[in-house]
């Protein structure tokens, strides 16, 4: 019985991505996602503001800057800058650079994901920060300039939003989110294509409860320690 329940799910999971049908078009549905992720943002910047300080000083210790901004693609294309609290070296485009001009296993991890297995430039402070996704905090400033939502598709770089292929509309459709359905359902592949078949779901199938429940399970996951 569960194996044909999880079938006819998947079924109109796919039917839901065939039909293009969703609400983010529509005003009401906007102004609802948007007003939802203002009051959360401003009541969570508010709740969190001796954590943020903490986390502040950690990522600056090393007597670098303690937020990190880098171009991603937002919605309608709109590119905006993305901040999280830093966790790499103050140097971290140089050590890159070389790291690519001499180790053949991270070039093939940068054209893989654009990410490094075992990434060097990483700080003691900020494989913490990775790790339980507070590295994140930052962005819910972006929330309130309405650049990000709550929830939405993970935020992309350009050059990644060209592998999203047919499903990049998807993506473009929403604001990216600090969380979303990906990341809720356990980074289920880390290929693109299942990426872009996640937004594409999740745009698909927007409610103002799902995007609730998202954020009630990455507040479980964080609490877990399963954020990452």
């Amino acid at each position: 019985m569960k194996a044909i329940s999880r079938t006819r799910r998947l079924y109109d999971q796919q039917e839901m991505l065939m039909s293009g049908r969703h609400l983010f078009s529509r005003r009401p549905s906007q102004f609802m996602k948007r007003a939802f992720d203002v009051v959360f943002a401003s009541l969570l910047l508010l709740f969190l503001t001796p954590a943020l300080l903490i986390l502040w000083w950690m990522a600056s210790r090393d007597g670098g800057k303690a937020i990190y901004g880098h171009q991603r693609v937002g919605q309608n294309g709109k590119t905006f800058t993305c901040y999280k609290f830093r966790t790499m070296v103050v140097n971290a485009d140089e050590r890159l650079t070389q790291l690519l001009a001499t180790s053949e296993q991270a070039q093939l991890d940068w054209e893989d994901d654009f990410k490094l297995e075992q990434d060097p430039r990483v700080t003691a402070d900020g494989k913490f920060l990775r790790s339980t996704s507070l590295d994140k905090l930052p962005q819910l400033w972006n929330v309130l300039r309405g650049e990000m939502s709550l929830v939405g598709p993970r935020p992309l770089m350009a050059v990644e939003l060209e592998r999203y292929n047919t499903h990049a509309g998807y993506y473009l459709a929403a604001k990216p989110g600090i969380t979303g359905l990906w990341q809720a359902e356990g980074r289920q592949g880390k290929d693109y294509s299942t990426r872009a078949y996640y937004d594409a779901l999740y745009v698909n199938s927007w409610t103002l409860w799902s995007d609730s429940r998202i954020l009630f399970k990455a507040a479980g996951q964080l609490l877990s320690g399963k954020s990452h």
